[in-house]
């Protein structure tokens, strides 16, 4: 039997990022090399993105930059899974022919069984019910190799009037308790040190399993966890943070004070168009409670701007709402136009280029807000994750717990003796804030905490 060697580029969420963990696995235990060495593969898999506008181009334009290496002989076949495949199943291959092979969501754990097939030149498509994509599973992990993300569950039922998780992915479903805490313990066993707990809605996690969200007994059984030292919580949602969680997350060291909370707006009457909860007032009133149950905790949120009959009023309120919470980590983004959403038949759609300028001016508010906030860090000591060493400007780089990889920043500090080994944890006294970025210098090494 032929060897043949498989590549990943994988696109869009963290969660999609997990699934694309468990695909390589799958391929592996198979008999398939992965490299990740895409010109030296002989088949490519792009697990793409296909939530929003700008996220579609980049899994087309990645799909035809593989089919490009086909063409110059350097692969012998493009596989296309992933959001965007399960939710234009009758179009993508008759718009990228460059692709030999779509599969949705649900076929994931197919594609190693047909992949010597796809090699040897036979085509296809696969659409199974995307309610069959694999919960759990053995992964290869993409990340580094101290930090994981745990996927908690798959799908959701808030049906936000602009989102098209829902068609894409399905119905919300959890896993148990036990399936997560025993892949969090291998996870750890392998040298894990923070665990990143994701989903589409964290917060609502167990409800169809257990009756009720069980979040904080999730988090309680991973915090006995021996050698985790950090649980990172993304993807909270306002109407479902309870006093139970906020007390837990207050009480317990291993959770970090760092809250994903996306709010979307502020605006009463955008929020009830957007099939969402709440008011100016009634989000102000939860953020109060949420900092004063937990000093120093750092919220993390997302906000669009351009919403089908967005009225400057509701803006103002909006960049008004941003300025007065000064939020410590805050992205803003253009509304896309969803097809088969129910906000892209709304009437009062906004000019693109009317709904970037909005977007901009909130951005160019936070990032004072930030460099303020940065600013007020001049002398504090921070615990930080060593991630590495940049030769070009001489420092070394980690997160804190209020830096989320990837979405968030980073802390760069100098070193004056031993090096801090990559993973380890060690403590930085913050000097300065350069740009929003925190430069400091090494205090303490882990072995010294």
């Amino acid at each position: 039997m032929l060897s043949y060697t498989v590549g990943m580029v994988s696109l869009g969420c963290s969660k999609n990022q997990v699934d694309g963990e468990v695909l390589l696995a799958s391929l592996k235990n198979a008999g398939f090399a992965i490299s990740a060495d895409l010109n030296a593969a002989d088949a490519v898999i792009v697990n793409t993105c296909g939530f929003i506008e700008s996220a579609k181009k980049e899994s087309i334009d990645e799909i035809l930059n593989m089919a490009q290496l086909k063409q110059e002989g350097k692969l012998k076949a493009v596989i296309v899974t992933g959001c965007l495949a399960e939710r234009y199943q009758t179009e993508i291959r008759k718009e990228l022919p460059e692709a030999d092979a779509v599969f949705g969501i649900g076929a994931n754990h197919q594609i190693a069984g047909f992949l010597t097939q796809i090699l040897e030149g036979k085509s296809m498509e696969v659409f199974p019910p995307k309610l069959e994509l694999p919960l759990q599973g053995e992964r290869i992990l993409s990340t580094p190799p101290y930090s994981a993300y745990l996927k908690i569950s798959e799908g959701c039922d808030n049906c936000c009037s602009y989102c098209a998780i829902p068609l894409i992915r399905g119905r919300f479903r959890s896993r148990t308790i036990e399936d997560v805490v025993e892949e969090a313990g291998r996870l750890v066993a392998n040298g894990v040190r923070e665990l990143i707990v994701i989903a589409q809605d964290t917060t609502r996690f167990g409800e169809d399993l257990y009756g009720k969200p069980v979040l904080t007994d999730l988090l309680r059984e991973l915090c006995r966890l021996e050698g985790l030292h950090w649980v990172r919580l993304l993807y909270c949602y306002p109407n479902r943070i309870s006093d139970e969680l906020l007390d837990l997350i207050a009480s317990e060291p291993k959770i970090l004070k760092y809250i994903d909370l996306p709010l979307q707006h502020c605006s009463g009457r955008v929020l009830r168009d957007m099939n969402r909860f709440g008011d100016r007032e009634s989000l102000r009133a939860l953020i109060r409670k949420m900092r004063e149950k937990i000093p120093g905790l750092v919220l993390r949120t997302t906000f669009i701007t351009g919403f089908p009959g967005e009225t400057l009023d509701d803006f103002e309120e909006l960049a008004e709402f941003v300025q007065e919470t000064r939020f410590e980590r805050l992205g803003c983004f253009p509304y896309s136009q969803e097809e088969d959403t129910p906000a892209a038949e709304f009437e009062n759609q906004i000019p693109e280029e009317e709904k970037q300028r909005r977007a901009d001016l909130i951005m160019e508010m936070q990032m004072t807000i930030m460099q303020q906030l940065g600013d007020g860090l001049c002398g504090e000591t921070l615990e930080v994750l060593v991630e590495g060493y940049d030769s070009e400007t001489g420092f070394w780089y980690g997160r804190s717990y209020a830096d989320s990889p990837d979405i968030d920043g980073s802390v760069l500090f100098t070193v004056s003796g031993d090096a801090p080994p990559v993973g380890s944890f060690c403590k930085v006294q913050i000097d300065q804030c350069v740009s929003c970025d925190l430069i400091g210098s090494l205090l303490q090494a882990e072995g010294h905490l």
